[in-house]
């Protein structure tokens, strides 16, 4: 960067501070008693976003931001980056569905262009076909005509045979669906498209065997803003050619009123094999954990009513496979690392079941898969170090993986066949797929995507550690940065953590850290309580009264740090999003002493109003209600937002929202950013950033989603003085 324009930087950002401070957010407060204990909410006004005010100071703020972040110099250098990569790699795959007659399914998107389209090719070797371009996509929701198509294919399910295919799309990073359905063979498209659906997130589209109908969950409303958005979902039975409208409800409160579903649990069918004699119905939320029925296939064809109960939260029945008879399950019943276990399904047992794979007492049970051969599991330590394992007529086979990997997925064909692969990643490592032949015991690769050579990488050191925490428990933590990186305590360290749901920060090939590192920074992954890395009780230590857990292990992994003198606390940053938001907000509100800037991406701020919005009513099990004393208190305790201090000195931070978030709607950062603004007392900048093209996610834009990620880099190279992209406030 010139030295003229740095210095034009440097004096417009100081006089959009001083502009900042002279347009705070209108103040009304009001005061809610929970309990008996009263508490202030200053920017209560702030939840109403169709109010002008609101929208005007919302732009506004949004605006300031624009002005500062876009003009930052490691913004523009991510993108170049970033772009000359995918040029190298000339396109990328996602999404991969495999038929039975082996049919490949997936969505590719080359480096010029802006969305992924779907294709598919029989047999790995097959020629490739283009199947269909989202840009002909013609809402049916559309009131009025627009200029251009933001659509994105966000999922595909093809029919058992391959001859028909689901294709799910989603505008501006909206979680709401619609669903065609294509003739294969002929490319034909239904006439019918089927609305109100979230594929990605509950439900998905389950074809049965005859390959003209399947199962779906239905959201009665789909505006996230609504706060009857997410209840009363319902399992639809859809048949092709009938018309969507005419909705045909098999499982849910309003049909089955006997069972007594909650209207803000998520009714949805577990996956299931051909000519399966039972349909098992799951009762979804945050929680690892479901209460969930069964019904007799016989009876559902003939529509009588008969679902009755499987098991409960409380049997801590994980991830499950139904194969004819049985059901194969992950356990958690007593074992906090999970055990593979079996049951039948017309005399179940889920507390005392039959148990395949005991629990391993270092290693924590992520997924398994069926097939011809036996059971493939895969295993974790500490979320980091993955291993892979046969389960193969009473024996537990250990199968040596191509490389040491950090993170390892499996993904099969069926219990009839004895087709498996998988995929090995690293926080240094690009995914690799690979098919395991079984009788040779050797890995083939069988990628889909040409590896890329990112020699601009070499010499990036990952190192994995374990801090002890105030309390004595051992917190894992990553670091990545380069070879030649002199611990001096001058070196800029961006801190990711997460810590909910028992969410693991798995290792993957995250080039956005890698450039960091390559830049002289250093990237820490704080596996904090609250996440799954060490199985259930990891989860279960961080989470409703034990959610300070999460900001402490934070916290104390940055004092780490500092203390070995990779960083000081002038070059220290955060980045965290969505829950993550409870662990950022609350690490620079309990110590803003420690960090010099923070980025808090859609992020839950406001914990105690949670409950009110759209999304909230599902995240109880999780966080907790205010309707009971205690866990009204530790959703208090974990609100950022009442915990921002008049006349303190806060880090600099930028605080993100999508105007399409439906899972953390967009008032709660708002409020937050309002409150910091007002109360803050340092000369850092705070800003609100409100992306009106996205929701949650980054929307469908490649170059608006590169751009909002090359602004959170931006921003802590900024404030942190990240060498070469080092200005002053």
């Amino acid at each position: 960067m010139k030295k003229k324009y740095l210095l034009l930087f440097i004096n417009s950002v100081s006089s959009l501070v001083i502009a900042q401070r002279t347009n705070l957010a209108p103040s009304v407060p009001v005061t809610d008693d929970y309990h008996g204990i009263k508490v202030v909410d200053e920017y209560r006004s702030l939840e109403n976003l169709k109010d002008p005010t609101t929208i005007n100071w919302m732009k506004s703020q949004t605006d300031y931001a624009n002005s500062i972040v876009g003009k930052l110099p490691y913004k523009e250098y991510f993108i170049n980056e970033r772009l000359k990569f995918d040029k190298r790699s000339g396109y990328w795959i996602s999404d991969l569905k495999i038929t039975r007659n082996d049919l490949y399914f997936y969505l590719k998107k080359s480096s010029d262009e802006k969305v992924q389209k779907l294709y598919y090719r029989k047999g790995l070797k097959g020629k490739e076909q283009l199947l269909y371009d989202p840009e002909t996509f013609v809402s049916t929701l559309n009131t009025t005509p627009r200029e251009k198509n933001n659509f994105n294919i966000n999922f595909i399910s093809p029919s058992w045979d391959g001859k028909k295919i689901a294709i799910s799309m989603s505008e501006n990073g909206k979680e709401a669906s619609e669903v065609i359905i294509m003739d294969v063979e002929k490319k034909y498209i239904y006439p019918q498209v089927i609305t109100n659906l979230e594929p990605t997130s509950v439900g998905q589209i389950k074809w049965l065997e005859d390959n003209k109908s399947f199962f779906y969950t239905y959201f009665p409303v789909i505006d996230p803003n609504s706060t009857e958005y997410t209840k009363n979902t319902e399992v639809t039975f859809y048949k092709l050619g009938e018309d969507p409208k005419k909705r045909i409800n098999v499982f849910s409160r309003v049909n089955n009123p006997e069972l007594g579903i909650d209207e803000s649990r998520f009714p949805g069918i577990v996956p299931f094999n051909q000519n399966d004699p039972y349909f098992i119905g799951n009762l979804g939320d945050v929680d690892d954990y479901t209460d969930t029925f069964i019904i007799n296939r016989k009876d559902f064809e003939k529509g009588t009513k008969s679902w009755k109960p499987l098991y409960y939260k409380e049997d801590k029945v994980y991830e499950k496979k139904p194969v004819g008879k049985d059901i194969y399950f992950m356990s958690g019943y007593h074992a906090s690392n999970f055990k593979l276990c079996k049951t039948n399904l017309e005399n179940p047992n889920f507390k005392n079941p039959e148990v395949l794979v005991p629990e391993k007492k270092e290693e924590v049970i992520q997924s398994f898969e069926i097939t011809k051969d036996g059971m493939y599991y895969t295993t974790t330590k500490n979320g980091i170090e993955a291993k892979l394992y046969l389960y193969q007529k009473g024996k537990d086979i250990p199968i040596k993986l191509p490389f040491i990997a950090g993170n390892v997925t499996i993904e099969a064909k069926g219990k009839d066949y004895s087709d498996i692969w998988i995929y090995c990643s690293g926080w240094a490592n690009e995914k690799t797929r690979y098919r395991y032949n079984l009788k040779k015991n050797i890995f083939i690769e069988e990628n889909l995507v040409p590896l890329t050579d990112y020699h601009e990488f070499d010499g990036v050191v990952v190192k994995e550690i374990s801090i002890k925490a105030r309390d004595g428990e051992d917190v894992p933590l990553t670091l990545i940065y380069d070879k030649n990186l002199k611990r001096d305590g001058n070196n800029v360290v961006l801190i990711d953590a997460y810590g909910a749901y028992g969410i693991s920060n798995k290792p993957s090939f995250v080039r956005s850290y890698l450039m960091w590192a390559k830049k002289g920074g250093v990237v820490a992954i704080a596996h904090v309580r609250g996440g799954g890395e060490k199985g259930d009780r990891w989860h279960k230590a961080g989470y409703k009264e034990t959610k300070p857990n999460s900001w402490r292990d934070l916290i104390d992994c940055t004092e780490y740090l500092i203390k070995e003198k990779y960083t000081s606390k002038e070059k220290a940053g955060l980045w965290g999003a969505s829950a993550g938001g409870i662990t950022m907000g609350r690490a620079i509100t309990e110590r803003p002493d420690l960090f010099k800037a923070a980025v808090i991406d859609v992020g839950s701020t406001n914990t105690i109003r949670s409950e009110i919005t759209p999304n909230g009513p599902g995240n109880i099990p999780e966080f907790g209600t205010v309707t009971k004393l205690n866990e009204f208190k530790a959703l208090l305790e974990m609100d950022a937002f009442h915990h921002i201090k008049k006349g303190e000195k806060y880090p600099a931070t930028l605080v993100t929202a999508g105007i399409n978030d439906g899972r953390v709607i967009a008032w709660m950062p708002a409020k937050f950013a309002a409150k910091l603004i007002a109360n803050n007392t340092s000369d850092n900048p705070i800003l609100l950033k409100v992306d009106y093209q996205g929701g949650h996610g980054r929307g469908t834009d490649l170059m608006h989603a590169y751009g909002i990620v090359g602004e959170v880099f931006g921003f802590l190279a900024w404030q942190l003085g990240l060498p070469g992209y080092k200005t002053e406030n």
